[in-house]
Order: C-alpha cells, then structure tokens, then sequence
C-alpha cells in the first residue's frame, strides 16, 4: 500500500509551518503578494452574494496590496483578510484554512507550493448552549426549567 506523503500529518505540518513562516517573512519586508486558493475551504463573512460566488473556480488568486494587505493577518492555522468584490466592491472578511493556500506569490514568482490538502472539519451549526447540551455531562449541571 502506497502512502501519499503529501498528505501525512507530518508533511501538513511542515508546510503549514513553512507557510505561516513565509508570510510572516513578507509581512516583515512590507511586501505584498498574492494567494492562490481552494474556494471550497474558504469563509467569507458576510456571505458573497450568489452573481460574485459563481464567478470563481476551484482556486481563486487573491491579490493582497493596499487596504487589503494593511488587514491581512495570520491566526491559528487561519489567514484572513478584508476584501471587495465584484462592481460594487462587496466588502467581506476572508478568512482561509492555511492549508486551503496552494500557492504563494511575489510578482509572477510562485514562493510557495503547498500539496497537502487541509484535513476537512465540519463547521459547527449549533449554537454554543446546543453544543453543551449534547454532551449527556453537562446536562446534569443545568438547573431544571420550572
């Protein structure tokens, strides 16, 4: 049985190590680059309306320069930013999955190919009492209703 060496825990750690690394280089140079990404792995809050969505691939390029670069931000195995979309300049914040980036630029020069892919988790649609509550636990430690 083959193993796919690009998708090991221990090589999605190494990349997103060398991600988080590569950006934090940049960002200590004031330089600007541009992300190529998996859509499908990507949050955009609020939503981008439907017309905008359908206009993306599988993998977006982002363009981080201006206000968009003054935003971006590294957090816990997430990059985000601020960004405008389409003719109206619909503003969103993005926030990816940092093994969602499949390539970092500089100019036209790619600085950063990642092939792992990030491990898929669900997002959680209940609310934080929901969740509390379904752990049989927790529910002991509740007061009953009257």
């Amino acid at each position: 049985m083959t193993i796919n060496l690009f998708q090991t825990p221990e090589y999605r750690a190494l990349i997103e190590e060398h991600i988080v690394k590569t950006i934090d280089y940049l960002f200590s140079r004031n330089q600007e680059f541009a992300l190529a990404c998996e859509v499908k792995y990507i949050n955009f809050d609020p939503e981008l309306p439907l017309e905008i969505r359908k206009t993306f691939n599988e993998t977006v390029l982002f363009i981080l320069s201006g206000y968009t670069y003054e935003t971006a931000k590294l957090e816990e195995g997430y990059f985000s930013f601020e960004a405008g979309f389409g003719n109206e300049n619909f503003g969103s914040t993005v926030t990816v999955p940092l093994l969602a980036i499949k390539q970092l630029f500089v100019d036209d020069h790619p600085i950063v190919i990642n092939l792992a892919n990030p491990v898929s988790v669900k997002k959680a649609s209940k609310n934080s009492m929901e969740a509390l509550l379904n752990n049989p636990e927790n529910k002991k430690l509740l007061k009953k209703k009257k």
